[in-house]
């Protein structure tokens, strides 16, 4: 069980596993089976591929604060919102990553080169709209003036105070107070490391879980693992119709049963995602960590899953990882 506890320790500093066969617990053609078992009608196709600005969108948005505080904000030029204020954001384009969407996003809204240091936040509207929040470091250029208007934007400006201006949207308020936290905060203030999402190609929308609990005879943590086919942290199909909160219920009722122990989702510690070859690998996968409040003993797990107990250092990690601020935040939009 080394390979375990060596992914285990890649997720928490951010990374994306080596392996290159694509684990799945729970596909979308057996959520399918499930619903019509109950007979409800399948909502999305189990053949379902998440394409770029076709079949999934993948939003981008940058929260960039200077020394006196100040937020870069750009005024919209679109017809249906011109003149409003805005962080720069707009869709990934075919065969983009994250970082490389945001990079271009903000010299063509704003005028000023990024460079991204961590995810701040990733939000979900439904199982194919994601929205990933991301802040770094102004490295250079020339900030947007109303001579340089285009069809991006007609200006950018660091905004002191956000809510004197007309917004094109308020969704922006909580992002902006997060990123002024993360700014600003102290050393002793504890928050998750850095992490960006990581270059790994998948074909699917995949939702990957670190589950730990408490053992009482001996106080260890144990992590979940699927016995199905390789021994491997489990994965289950993002539905693409569904919100993901909805996919992770279903997700822990066939591993844990339809009483499914008290229970929190804490938040993302990796994002893999590549966009390339554009077309075919445009899904991604998030690792979610989840704990439970019972003890391992007062837990029960269908067959195919198992606890393994881990050693104490990592298990310490895990446990100093629940904390608010040290996952990146999964909201529903």
């Amino acid at each position: 069980m080394d390979k375990v506890e060596e992914n285990l320790k890649k997720l928490l500093l951010g990374q994306s596993l080596d392996s290159d066969q694509e684990f799945c617990d729970f596909t979308l053609e057996e959520q399918n089976e499930a619903a019509v078992a109950k007979g409800i009608a399948p909502s999305a196709a189990s053949d379902y591929v998440p394409i770029c600005k076709s079949s999934v969108t993948y939003i981008v948005a940058g929260i960039f604060v200077n020394p006196e505080n100040e937020v870069l904000m750009m005024q919209e030029a679109k017809k249906s919102c011109a003149g409003q204020w805005y962080l720069p954001a707009g869709r990934m384009e075919k065969g983009e990553d994250i970082v490389e969407a945001l990079k271009r996003e903000v010299i063509e809204e704003t005028g000023m080169n990024v460079e991204p240091t961590t995810l701040l936040s990733v939000e979900c509207a439904s199982g194919s709209w994601f929205r990933f929040i991301v802040t770094g470091n102004v490295i250079g250029g020339q900030l947007k003036t109303p001579k340089d208007a285009d069809s991006e934007s007609l200006q950018a400006k660091w905004i002191k105070k956000e809510t004197d201006m007309s917004l094109r949207a308020s969704d922006i308020l909580p992002i902006i107070e997060r990123g002024r936290s993360f700014y600003n905060k102290s050393h002793s203030e504890p928050w998750h490391n850095e992490i960006l999402p990581t270059i790994k190609p998948h074909k699917k929308l995949l939702l990957r879980l670190v589950v730990c609990i408490k053992k009482r005879s001996n106080n260890r943590v144990h992590v979940l693992l699927s016995e199905k086919t390789e021994v491997h942290l489990p994965v289950c199909e993002i539905h693409p119709a569904k919100n993901l909160h909805a996919t992770l219920k279903k997700f822990m009722t066939e591993i844990f049963g339809a009483d499914v122990p008290p229970h929190k989702p804490h938040g993302l510690l990796s994002i893999e995602h590549s966009g390339k070859p554009e077309g075919t690998d445009d899904g991604l996968c998030l690792t979610l960590l989840v704990s439970f409040r019972k003890p391992l003993e007062e837990v029960g797990i269908i067959d195919k899953y198992t606890w393994l107990e881990i050693s104490k250092q990592l298990g310490d990690e895990l446990l100093n990882r629940l904390p608010k601020n040290m996952t990146v935040p999964l909201n529903l939009a």
